[in-house]
């Protein structure tokens, strides 16, 4: 009877052993992150891979290539956001690669240190420009504005300060472009942080 008592409390211990290391939580895997210095500081934003893996891969893939190095931001609104990425102080496109599928349907919102793809009205044309929202802006979350919604990819991490100096930069128009920086908001580098 005493053995058979141990074994049963060998089992039970065992038992509670497997219960605890399947209980155990799982580390989350490392998000990317990319240090992009400004003339006006600097901005640390964290990709979420899992949940934009397309747009986070391309925007990397701008990173790792310099593309974003000498861009501006040369469009910004208070009260909505600051986009960038595409072009050069004299509002100048830089080339890109083809664009990437929409994945605004990702379950992450366009809230307030978001980061999120450009596109024009094809929801399929992200390519380059990016921009980070300054406050909740819950009409481009997928179906709106236009049924299919903008993706975001990310959030700021360290450097809301400087996007909210960004965000109060004069602005106006130049040629065919609206709410551009007077004095240019250059992206000097943009650095994956490893």
């Amino acid at each position: 009877m005493l053995n058979f008592r141990r074994k049963i409390l060998k089992t039970l211990a065992s038992i509670a052993l497997t219960a605890t290391v399947f209980a155990a939580p799982s580390f989350a895997q490392a998000q990317s992150k990319v240090q992009i210095k400004t003339s006006m500081g600097d901005i640390v934003v964290e990709l979420n891979d899992a949940k934009a893996p397309k747009s986070a891969a391309n925007f990397l893939q701008y990173v790792r290539d310099k593309h974003y190095d000498g861009t501006v931001f040369h469009r910004v609104i208070d009260g909505f956001m600051i986009q960038g990425g595409g072009m050069d102080a004299n509002l100048n496109e830089k080339p890109t690669r083809a664009p990437i599928p929409l994945e605004a349907s990702n379950g992450l919102k366009n809230d307030r240190g978001t980061i999120a793809m450009a596109r024009t009205g094809n929801p399929n044309s992200a390519t380059s420009q990016f921009f980070i929202n300054l406050v909740n802006n819950d009409m481009l979350n997928a179906p709106k504005p236009d049924g299919h919604g903008y993706t975001v990819f990310g959030k700021v991490t360290k450097g809301m300060d400087v996007v909210d100096k960004i965000r109060a930069v004069a602005t106006g128009n130049r040629g065919m472009h609206q709410n551009v920086p007077v004095t240019a908001v250059t992206i000097l580098s943009a650095t994956e942080i490893k």
